[in-house]
């Protein structure tokens, strides 16, 4: 820890070092080195608890960015430079070093670990990244400071990540080199089994906010002038579709959008769409139906049409919910909910096709 903090005082003179908890001889060497800043707590919180107490102390004295590396020795300070100049270039943005992960000595279980969260980091954004577990960072630290988190471990660099990129933050790798040493010499605090539960348990719930939440906010964001001409020209005016088939992809959308998989639908309307070869992208767009404003709405309807069909009631009061009525008004729900996306579907399938029909003959006719 001595010549981490050393090799970083050749390039920055503000160093903070969080003790989180240590047991051993760490708060005497530390006591030892001066020109350093040290917030120290008993109990061991975790790395993600010890990064935002960071941040916030950073955010709150007034620092733009806070680079952060873990007290390992496998970083290189003199990568530092490296930030600096990416940062003058593109101000405000999370940084990420990218490890080399064919370096020496490099476990294998991290090389997995890192491919499988690169993956759902790009199934929870759009983003690639080619590392998304190097604790090697440039955090802007006034842009993140609004922003709260769930977890306090490991997974933390991984939340923070994602809800930078939904705040709209720019989020990108830099190239860094890195140090393991031999496994005999290695030390490390990750619990293979409790972590990586914990980090899927995470990614499970992220997936669900960005399927239900963040990816259709995005797509009402995008809906401008530009963006809509471009859409309709390169999927409908130019797709080669006929109106039948982009009708049918609009209105097996919609079903899509209402079903009861919450969370799943568009890639449900995606993966369903290419195998029915359907116009893949019209299907996606419409299966957005079920936008946050919208759900209520298709809640309720898909409730009283299940109730009318079953012939059970709706006005039950809260003094009479047990598990029957639960089951029952679950049974109407799912009915309804089926049946509501079969007429959505198929009325938007109808309309869909009047229009583009009308259309192409007027075309025909000009």
């Amino acid at each position: 820890m001595r010549r981490v903090i050393d090799d970083v005082r050749r390039y920055a003179s503000d160093v903070l070092v969080i003790d989180d908890g240590s047991t051993d001889r760490t708060p005497e060497l530390l006591g030892r080195i001066d020109g350093i800043r040290t917030i120290r707590y008993a109990k061991n919180q975790g790395k993600g608890y010890a990064l935002r107490l960071a941040l916030r102390t950073a955010a709150a004295e007034g620092y733009r960015y806070l680079l952060t590396l873990d007290a390992d020795g496998q970083h290189f300070a003199d990568d530092i430079p490296r930030f600096v100049e990416r940062i003058e270039e593109a101000p405000d943005t999370l940084l990420v070093g990218a490890r080399n992960l064919a370096a020496d000595n490099m476990p294998s279980k991290n090389t997995f670990a890192n491919r499988f969260s690169n993956f759902w980091f790009r199934v929870e954004t759009g983003i690639r990244m080619s590392d998304t577990q190097s604790g090697f960072r440039l955090y802007p630290a006034t842009a993140l400071n609004a922003i709260r988190t769930l977890t306090s471990r490991y997974e933390f660099e991984v939340e923070i990540l994602v809800r930078a990129a939904w705040r709209g933050i720019p989020v990108e790798n830099i190239p860094v080199r890195v140090y393991y040493p031999p496994a005999d010499q290695r030390v490390s605090h990750f619990r293979p089994f409790r972590d990586f539960a914990r980090i899927s348990l995470l990614n499970t719930l992220l997936v669900v906010v960005a399927l239900i939440g963040y990816y259709p906010w995005r797509f009402v964001r995008s809906l401008n002038r530009t963006n809509i001409r471009r859409f309709i020209r390169r999927h409908v005016t130019h797709s080669g579709d006929s109106p039948l088939r982009l009708s049918a992809s609009a209105g097996w959308g919609v079903a899509c959008g209402i079903v009861p998989l919450w969370g799943y639908q568009l890639v449900f309307a995606l993966a369903t769409a290419h195998l029915l070869r359907l116009n893949k992208a019209v299907a996606a767009l419409f299966s957005n139906v079920s936008i946050p404003p919208m759900i209520p709405l298709i809640l309720y309807a898909s409730v009283a049409l299940g109730a009318r069909v079953t012939g059970s009631r709706i006005d039950i009061a809260l003094s009479e919910i047990s598990f029957r009525t639960l089951g029952e008004m679950l049974g109407q729900y799912l009915v309804g909910s089926l049946l509501l996306a079969a007429l959505c579907g198929t009325g938007a399938w109808l309309v869909g096709w009047l229009l583009l029909t009308t259309l192409k003959h007027m075309r025909k006719h000009e």
